[in-house]
């Protein structure tokens, strides 16, 4: 099932395993089952401290499957076949159950440790989201650090009844104690935070307390990296207030026109960026939304950065890094049905619209690889343009066409967002050529139009 040159690779990194490990399993019938069985086995081969014993009595999900530490309740669970962008979580999960120690912060990992409750997670996932396995890995480190923690990591496009059920429509979807807590990436500290409740006090009291910089950089994307390492490459007291360390390129699935590397993905060049940002003397404040800047009141003074949290940054001099999101319509419906069939990543969210209708906005070369891409899982696609003409390269164009599941419109300006309180039922777009308003009946929009500057979102003609 895997390539030998994969097997080769997890052969050394199960290398590191101390403790036994039980793959309790859970196949069911089916492909599915005989797939799962097939990895199942496989991981057993090449990792002497593992073993494959079941079914598991206690999973009602079929195919699913329980790591756990032998003799223990020490364990982490996978409804699905964790392959794809999960694959590296398979092998963390394998990891920690196994006894070897995370990368993550002391600092987080005694919060873990500390946290106090019963709680129970679920995550919805899809493995062609490359937003999931942080989260996956998040809960599920945090599942063998603390016993009162419990994970479960389930594949959506296999569990299309839960996914109904709970109208998932963006992924990750995390669940605790049966309730919605989380929606898209979250870190770990983050994660972290919103369940400690009286973290998010002590962290502004120690962000206070910090000396005034020289620099204070705020945005941690690939500016304001690239200007943090500059100034502390002088010597120069560097600190970066950053909502997200990363931005948004940890949401881009593929970058080939970065000079010297051919091709890399947005998570793996924001790893680098931050392991050459923290070769320097940088103080690096992460999950820090900035709320307000004060400038000085004097010439030679300190600028004051005032956060969200209440605490407030000084420094001389203040680079405003702040980077682009993406660009939203602005039309009524759109933010009521966020994540409730409006979407804005197809390769994350789409398997969830398995044979249902669905629109893409946007007739560049994302949209156009949008349609095309959804072509292949939903029912039927719609693609709308303001323009006259789509703008997409013409090899995409071609492809487009060739699709006997889409529909193109042009000239056409998307004016509302149907739905029905809880989910997505259609949209609404004027034909500018004829000035008449249409309706199409549908369940799902993917907005693909761009990136702005502006923190709200700016509106596409």
């Amino acid at each position: 099932m895997l390539e030998a040159s994969l097997k080769s690779q997890l052969k050394a990194y199960l290398a590191n395993i101390v403790h036994v490990v039980e793959l309790v399993a859970s196949p069911g019938t089916g492909p599915k089952a005989h797939e799962m069985m097939a990895l199942l086995a496989e991981i057993a081969e090449v990792s002497r401290g593992t073993v494959v014993i079941g079914p598991d009595e206690e999973d009602v999900r079929q195919p699913s499957f329980l790591i756990r530490r032998k003799g223990t309740d020490i364990g982490v669970r996978f409804a699905g076949i964790p392959l794809g962008h999960e694959f590296t979580s398979l092998v963390l999960a394998l990891l920690h159950v196994g006894g070897h120690p995370s990368k993550a912060a002391q600092e987080a990992i005694q919060q873990i440790k500390d946290l106090d409750g019963e709680f129970y997670f679920e995550t919805y996932f899809s493995l062609s989201c490359q937003s999931c396995p942080e989260v996956v890995q998040a809960l599920n480190l945090m599942s063998v650090l603390n016993p009162r923690i419990q994970h479960v990591a389930i594949d959506g496009a296999l569990f299309q009844k839960e996914v109904e059920a709970l109208q998932v429509m963006a992924v990750p979807a995390i669940f605790l104690n049966g309730e919605h807590f989380g929606q898209g990436r979250m870190e770990l500290e983050q994660i972290i935070a919103k369940l400690d409740t009286g973290l998010q006090a002590r962290t502004a009291d120690k962000i206070s307390e910090k000396a005034s910089f020289d620099v204070l950089v705020v945005g941690g994307g690939p500016a304001g990296a690239a200007a943090a390492i500059y100034t502390a490459r002088k010597g120069i007291r560097t600190g970066i207030a950053s909502e997200r360390f990363g931005g948004q390129v940890l949401d881009t699935m593929a970058i080939e026109n970065f000079i010297s590397i051919p091709h890399t993905e947005g998570p793996k060049l924001v790893a680098h960026l931050d392991q050459h940002v923290r070769a320097y003397e940088v103080d690096v404040m992460n999950l820090q939304k900035a709320s307000r800047l004060i400038p000085a009141r004097t010439e030679g003074g300190l600028h004051e950065v005032v956060l969200e949290n209440g605490a407030s940054l000084r420094a001389r001099t203040v680079i405003l890094s702040t980077g682009a999101r993406w660009r939203q319509m602005n039309v009524p419906g759109e933010q009521e049905y966020r994540n409730k069939g409006v979407a804005y990543c197809p390769h994350c969210d789409g398997p969830l619209f398995k044979c249902r209708r669905v629109a893409v906005i946007g007739g560049g070369n994302s949209g156009v690889e949008a349609a095309i891409d959804l072509a292949g899982i939903a029912a039927h696609v719609t693609l709308i343009e303001y323009d006259s003409q789509l703008r997409a390269d013409a090899v995409l164009q071609r492809k487009l066409a060739s699709l006997s599941n889409v529909r193109i419109v042009t000239s056409a300006l998307t004016t509302e967002v149907l739905g029905d309180g809880e989910k997505v039922t259609g949209l609404v777009y004027k034909d500018r050529n004829a000035d008449r308003v249409h309706e199409i009946q549908l369940e799902g929009v993917f907005v693909q139009i761009g990136w702005c500057r502006t923190p709200s979102g700016c509106r596409a003609p």
